[in-house]
């Protein structure tokens, strides 16, 4: 007859519980993510001046829009954030147009006027979609283009940057990981944008700013992303901005940082392609 420890006995309620936790909260977590994730009826809905309608495989709209600058040395690809979209983001995308750049962004399925649902490989295919028309269309090629990602838009720039040899990628208050935004900890097996393991493949000079008041995302993303960066870098860190004004609290130190990190990608890039872009 076998006899159960007195001390199993009383862990197997607290071990029962904890397991229960593990498996409910892996199977809710995809769920809840995408709740938590995706807010696009926070956003504009407005068309912005000179708007483009791209059209997937399946003939679903994708929203983008191109500033040209002829004297511009890159195109700098703006990957917009949670709640807004290419009508929120105009008056910014203008401003970095003046800072030098020929600018061009899409948004993501279900916002503004993007179709679809939002979820992290519909955001990669709707990404796909801009970067064809952006290459083949527009003709400016991969290492005459800067990816920036603003939070949730870290996520395909990242991913877009591991497909290409771009000429440079920035990430603004942006996650290691949409999990670890609540847990910290890698928990689960598997996550969502898992942005930190992809830098590994990048060889494209990065640049990161974070504030270091962001409520929403901790600052330890923002130096968790740089550590991961294995190539040319540099950091932006700004006391006191939050996650929601770093641009206004950064002033022009956030143009000035773009400019010496596009000078900077010019003197990494190839030799071959010295032209200005499209």
């Amino acid at each position: 007859m076998n006899v159960v420890p007195a001390w199993w006995k009383l862990l197997q309620l607290p071990v029962a519980v904890t397991v229960g936790g593990y498996v409910l909260l892996a199977i809710t977590a995809p769920f809840l993510a995408e709740r938590a994730l995706y807010h696009p009826g926070m956003a504009s809905r407005r068309a912005p001046s000179g708007m483009i309608t791209l059209r997937d495989p399946a003939g679903r709209a994708v929203a983008a829009l191109h500033l040209p600058n002829p004297g511009a040395r890159f195109t700098l690809w703006f990957f917009h954030g949670n709640a807004e979209d290419l009508g929120d983001l105009e008056p910014l995308l203008e401003t970095l147009q003046a800072a030098g750049f020929a600018v061009f962004a899409s948004e993501y399925p279900g916002y503004g006027f993007s179709e679809g649902a939002p979820s992290e490989e519909a955001i990669y295919r709707a990404a796909r979609v801009a970067r064809d028309y952006l290459r083949r269309e527009l003709g400016v090629p991969a290492a005459r283009t800067i990816l920036m990602g603003r939070s949730l838009g870290g996520g395909p720039a990242v991913q877009l940057a591991t497909e290409e040899r771009v000429g440079g990628l920035v990430l603004q208050s942006a996650f290691t990981s949409v999990y670890r935004v609540v847990t910290r900890w890698p928990l689960l097996p598997f996550d969502q944008f898992a942005n930190e393991r992809k830098l590994a493949r990048i060889s494209a000079p990065v640049l990161v700013m974070h504030g270091a008041a962001d409520e929403v995302i901790p600052f330890w993303h923002g130096e968790r992303l740089l550590a991961a960066a294995p190539g040319v870098k540099r950091s932006l860190w700004i006391p006191g901005a939050r996650h929601n004004d770093f641009g206004e609290v950064a002033g022009p130190r956030l143009l000035e940082a773009l400019r010496e990190f596009a000078a900077l990608c010019e003197q990494a890039g190839p030799r071959s392609d010295s032209g200005a872009v499209p």
